[in-house]
């Protein structure tokens, strides 16, 4: 009985072509939109997830208080913070970095970057929380100075005229440096060009001293990461004469991040559907109208299936499936459509951004999710219209005119 309503429903589409696909058009770009914005937040969320897998759950990152980043906050960590927190219990290596905003020169062009100063006989726990690889040439090593890693662009995006390659020179605030890695990409534009040189060499550039911008720790046992943390900022607060009020520094395990990261995609993306919703909405009047039209112009037609013996039901099933079929077949196309966009916003990201954060996930339950949404919709929107046509009397729908 249900693939005879289909075929009933489909045929009925069929003879009012312009009138359906008009009618569709609506859900077609609900569905679109919304399959597109879930299959990038999707997306987005597995990459993260990724990045902190290969982060790992057995690190802190101990960062200053409305700190930019770049120093220019009045707080600031010291090396004695350091050898404070390498004698907590638990704490099983350290690393940190001194980040600064420098004037760089190549090939007769200068240009202002990052420089991030880093202690080279720590700098393996840094490269491995900032899943640093090496794209050519090697990690700069303890007892090196004079030095540079430089990231990814530099080699591969033209941040210059020309392409810097290994064993280049380069002028950082006046002084030469060569060029001895090019790191792999991150995956970020703004971390692809980064200089990363030694702490000793960061210090000399800037006159910077002790200052230390961020610390990196990584704990003996993962599953006491809150416990080390707690006792790590015990100990700091003590170091620094500071209390829970006034201390300026905060502590991120993983599973806090990962958890700020997942509020901030839920809220984006509840708005963003709220957004798509509305014009979800609009279609769903859209086939309601289309349904009323369609039960005026099809009056007789009622009277005279009533009059053979169709039963209430069954007329009403029989525009039940044809709203749904609408909502249906523009749930398919958007489904199509929402697929070629995201997969198009993730080429343009790996392209043209530079980063690949921005993938699309289609598992099956988004599909399944937007077919059956996009079906329910149509069927609700025809009920009123329905009922209407179901109500009719044979008599009357015969004599309409």
């Amino acid at each position: 009985m249900i693939r005879d309503y289909s075929k009933l429903a489909l045929k009925n589409i069929r003879k009012r072509k312009l009138r359906s696909g008009l009618t569709i058009v609506g859900i077609i770009i609900s569905i679109a939109v919304i399959f597109t914005l879930i299959s990038l937040s999707l997306g987005l969320r597995e990459a993260i997830d990724e990045q902190f897998k290969i982060l790992g759950t057995d690190k802190l990152f101990i960062n200053l208080k409305g700190s930019t980043g770049i120093g220019a906050g009045a707080a600031e960590f010291t090396i004695y913070d350091v050898d404070t927190i390498e004698k907590v219990q638990g704490v099983k290596d350290i690393s940190y970095a001194t980040i600064g905003n420098a004037e760089m020169k190549f090939n007769k062009q200068t240009k202002y970057f990052i420089v991030i100063g880093l202690p080279l006989d720590r700098i393996g726990l840094y490269i491995d929380s900032a899943s640093i690889k090496m794209d050519e040439g090697n990690i700069i090593q303890k007892g090196e100075s004079g030095e540079v890693m430089l990231g990814y662009d530099y080699k591969y995006n033209k941040v210059f005229d020309k392409q810097v390659k290994i064993g280049d020179k380069i002028i950082i605030n006046g002084k030469e440096f060569k060029v001895s890695g090019i790191v792999g990409t991150i995956g970020n534009p703004s971390d692809d060009k980064n200089i990363y040189l030694s702490w000793d060499d960061f210090k000399a550039l800037f006159n910077s001293g002790n200052r230390i911008d961020s610390i990196i720790v990584q704990v003996d046992n993962e599953k006491n990461i809150q416990e080390i943390a707690d006792r790590i900022a015990d100990k700091l607060m003590k170091s620094k004469n500071q209390n829970k009020n006034t201390k300026d520094f905060y502590i991120s395990t993983p599973q806090e991040l990962l958890a700020s990261f997942d509020v901030i995609l839920n809220i984006v993306t509840a708005f963003l559907v709220g957004v798509a919703a509305i014009s979800l909405l609009i279609g769903g009047i859209g086939i309601a109208n289309t349904m009323y039209t369609s039960v005026l112009e099809r009056t007789k037609e009622i009277g005279t299936m009533k009059a053979v013996g169709a039963k209430n039901r069954d007329i009403l099933y029989i525009f039940l499936s044809e709203s749904g079929m609408l909502g249906l077949i523009g749930g398919i196309i958007g489904i199509i459509l929402g697929y070629s966009i995201s997969k198009t916003v993730e080429i343009i990201a790996i392209t043209a951004l530079n980063t690949n954060l921005l993938k699309a996930a289609v598992p099956w339950y988004l599909i399944a999710g937007c077919l059956g949404f996009a079906f329910l919709i149509g069927a609700l929107s025809g009920t009123i219209p329905a009922l209407t046509a179901s109500k009719l009397k044979p008599v009357d729908a015969l004599r309409y005119e």
